[in-house]
C-alpha cells in the first residue's frame, strides 16, 4: 500500500470535485425524493394486499 500515491489520488479527485450549482442541487433533491415517495407507495401496496390475503399480516 503506497501511502504517497494514495494520497494523490484523493487530493486529484478532490481537485475536480466541485460545489452543485442550486439548479443542479433542486434536480438531484427532486430526483432523490421521487424515488422515496415511489417506494413508500409500493411499501404501502404489499402491505395493503397482504392485508386482504389469508394469513397475511
Amino acid at each position: 500500500m503506497d501511502i504517497k500515491y494514495d494520497l494523490s489520488s484523493y487530493t486529484r479527485v478532490l481537485k475536480l470535485a466541485s460545489t452543485p450549482d442550486w439548479e443542479e442541487f433542486s434536480q438531484i433533491a427532486l430526483i432523490a425524493g421521487a424515488g422515496i415517495v415511489l417506494v413508500g407507495i409500493l411499501g404501502f401496496l404489499i402491505a395493503l394486499v397482504m392485508g386482504f390475503v389469508p394469513g397475511g399480516l
